[in-house]
């Protein structure tokens, strides 16, 4: 039987506590030989050895690219929520180099010396497959609250989830009797006997027994990879490679894993023997009409959704199945708990050119483009859709230090493009959460805390690389198709996709970072009171303002924070000073710092937001009585938990009106809005819609229709209808505040 696996070849090292650097010498010569794999036995009762776990971490740091294995772990002294915490840890540390190897135990006299608990063959098997399941349980992170399990040998009551592994770690099982041999099937990654330990026809008798169980479970037996731990089975290196040969062709073996401590038989067996295996096996496949490949399972495949063809997916686009691993930290945002049938990850703007193609031949599915993932519109992730998930983009390349000319892909976060910045002593405005990604907000405008002084994020911009409907890769500035370069400024979602972006930054030293909590009685009063001191502030101060619905019995609070672009402590307290006599503070805290420490304020890990985000945005001109009162009586209706003004004008208001596709920007404020209900969110925006106007498209999840025309101006709409219709005139990008194409006389 030859299931078709790759073949790979691995090295099974003693870890001698006599001679401690060798067992991490002999990983590296195994890794210079070309081996993908280093497996070390695990005996914690065993004081000649050292302790397994603690050698793989240390051989993971003194390594590169080979995979690092137990062979095979002592579970009955080894905690499985614990394995499961040690396992994500080295995969994460190696960036997804571990793979695990498990065992039922056997040397009972030891395991109980070390105060393990002697089971029977069947309990043994027993305890195993409950930690198996839990392992897993524990990985996944993409569920909300902690793991309980009561199994009748291991047993955990609200534990904690993850870290979640850097991949899906393969479970490897060391089986030789039927019920293990079962169990393999049923759940493992892999089968991992020693060939010392076999009869002839062992092979194929585990392989039918494993098969079975696997069919038993609907699952497809090329699952499950076959290894198999080898000594040196020839001298002459030819009659070597053609029995491990055999044994891949005959018995489906996938991974061999010599054992032995002579660095130059593991030399021989990664740089001659190993070829010589796989030129053998390629031969013979080709002959029989044998595929070679990994196979997906056939639970990944049954949670593929309708409509989408993936065996098409480009050759070299990563892509991400509802059925994998990675999907439960790609499904969702920050804000929305999407299930897309398909996340692409492209690395290229070539690759995003080929996503993009991919989805023209989709045209009836939703199509999400994602920088950051973290989308308080929630337009970024879909139900049964596509998503171009750009997060592989995430370049920071400093093109001209003079100019202080900076290339930045879609897919890099704030608080990364701010870190980099900060080294040079330079800024770029960029809204007030380092976890948002680059791609969205320097499409859409970037209002951040640097806006009053230096204006909004696209001001910064002087040139984009962007991937077009058609898959057509340009460079847009003012010189070179000005008109996408208008749209891109504000629209940019209507026009393709932006996979560079080149920004002029500024230089920013130390800022004063301020957060001031009051208590509010008179919720009017205090907007108006903050508009009016805003307003009139120097431009180099830039505060928002955040508060939600009142809490019965409590009295309401209000937050100001910002910064204040100055090193010196008294210009700090000077600007904030009249906003202390709004009303008494109850809380606050002002630092000098940098801009870089100031957007280090995320949480840069996976987004696993739930539900449909609620949401309303609008431009504000002035905090006038009239809106501050009825701001204030849409907090009172409890509908509101969240509700934000943001600092505009300024050098906002510099720009000329038609300069970008960003409309409004007279507007000295922002204001946005989060409910839990749409419909109860929609009835009280209705009561500020007479005092706004336009809209900040990130923070609006309105779908009606009306929207856009409430967005854009009439002449800036017009001209953005007419470049919709050059760019994208089948509406490839159409699931993002999408604007209609002109229609031509022709059609």
């Amino acid at each position: 039987m030859d299931y078709g696996h790759a073949l790979e070849f691995g090295a099974f090292i003693t870890p001698t506590a006599a001679s401690p650097e060798a067992p991490v010498i002999l990983s590296q010569v195994a890794e210079a030989s070309g081996l993908d794999l280093v497996t070390f036995q695990d005996h914690p009762y065993q004081p000649a050895f050292l302790d397994t776990w603690t050698l793989m971490t240390f051989v993971a740091a003194r390594t590169d690219t080979i995979r690092i294995s137990p062979n095979v772990l002592n579970v009955p002294l080894r905690p499985p929520a614990v394995v499961a915490r040690a396992a994500a840890s080295i995969d994460l540390l190696s960036g997804g180099r571990f793979e695990l190897g498990l065992g039922a135990g056997g040397f009972w006299d030891a395991i109980e010396a070390m105060g393990g608990t002697r089971l029977t063959p069947g309990q043994a098997v027993t305890a195993l497959e409950e930690a198996i399941d839990l392992m897993r349980e524990l990985w996944r992170t993409d569920q909300r609250g902690g793991v309980f399990t009561d199994g009748r040998y291991h047993r955990v009551h609200g534990a904690k989830r993850g870290p979640r592994p850097a991949h899906e770690i393969p479970l490897h099982i060391g089986a030789y009797k039927p019920r293990m041999l079962a169990l393999t099937g049923r759940k493992g990654d892999g089968w991992l006997p020693s060939l010392a330990y076999l009869q002839p026809g062992d092979l194929a008798k585990g392989n039918a027994t494993i098969d079975e169980a696997a069919q038993s479970v609907g699952r497809d037996p090329r699952e499950i990879r076959r290894l198999l731990n080898v000594g040196q089975l020839a001298a002459d290196p030819r009659e070597f490679a053609e029995r491990l040969a055999r044994l891949a062709l005959e018995d489906g073996i996938g991974t061999f894993i010599l054992a032995g401590d002579d660095p130059n038989l593991l030399q021989r067996f990664g740089e001659d023997i190993a070829p010589a295996v796989r030129e053998l096996v390629t031969a013979e496949r080709a002959a029989r009409g044998v595929s070679e490949g990994p196979v997906r399972s056939a639970a990944a495949l049954a949670a593929r959704r309708d409509g989408i063809a993936y065996d098409d997916v480009p050759a070299g686009l990563h892509a991400i199945e509802p059925g994998d691993f990675e999907y439960g930290d790609v499904r969702a945002t920050y804000m929305r708990g999407g299930s897309p049938g398909l996340v692409l990850q492209p690395a290229s703007a070539e690759q995003v050119a080929a996503a993009i193609g991919f989805a023209r031949r989709h045209p009836e599915l939703p199509l999400s483009v994602r920088s950051g993932g973290h989308g308080i519109s929630g337009r970024s992730t879909n139900d049964g859709g596509i998503v171009i998930d750009l997060r592989r983009l995430n370049e920071i390349e400093v093109l001209d230090t003079e100019r202080r000319l900076v290339r930045i892909g879609p897919g890099a976060r704030w608080a990364h493009v701010a870190a980099t910045l900060g080294e040079h002593g330079w800024a770029l405005t960029s809204g007030d959460y380092g976890g948002v990604g680059v791609g969205g907000l320097a499409t859409a405008g970037g209002i951040g805390f640097l806006a009053r002084e230096h204006g909004l994020t696209i001001d910064h911009l002087r040139a984009a690389e962007v991937v077009l409907a058609d898959g057509s890769i340009v460079r847009t500035d003012a010189a070179n198709h000005p008109d996408l370069f208008w749209a891109v400024r504000g629209a940019g979602a209507n026009v393709g996709i932006v996979t560079a972006f080149e920004f002029e930054v500024d230089e920013v030293g130390q800022v004063g970072h301020a957060q001031l909590a009051f208590q509010v009685d008179d919720v009017a009063e205090f907007l108006e009171g903050y508009g009016r001191v805003m307003e009139s502030s120097p431009r180099d101060m830039t505060m928002f303002l955040l508060t939600g619905a009142p809490r019965p019995g409590q009295p309401q609070i209000v937050q100001l924070y910002g910064i204040v672009d100055s090193d010196d402590p008294d210009t700090i307290i000077a600007r904030l000073q009249p906003f202390a006599e709004l009303a008494p503070l109850v809380q606050q805290s002002v630092q000098l710092t940098t801009y870089a420490q100031v957007m280090a304020n995320a949480d840069l890990g996976p987004q696993h937001g739930a539900g449909e985000p609620h949401s309303r945005s609008g431009l504000l001109a002035h905090v006038t009585p009239a809106f501050a009162a009825a701001a204030a009586r849409m907090l009172e209706s409890g509908a509101v938990p969240f509700f934000q003004l943001r600092a505009v004008g300024g050098a906002v208001a510099d720009v000329a009106e038609d300069a970008t596709a960003y409309s409004h920007r007279s507007a000295a404020f922002s204001v946005v809005a989060l409910g839990s209900r749409a419909d109860r969110l929609d009835e009280q925006w209705r009561t500020l819609a007479d005092h706004v106007a336009g809209m900040y498209l990130s923070f609006d999840s309105s779908e009606r229709p009306e929207r856009i025309a409430e967005a854009f101006p009439p002449a800036t709409l017009a001209r953005l209808r007419a470049i919709k219709a050059a760019y994208d005139p089948t509406c490839v990008f159409r699931d993002n505040f999408a604007v209609e194409p002109v229609q031509s006389d022709a059609a």
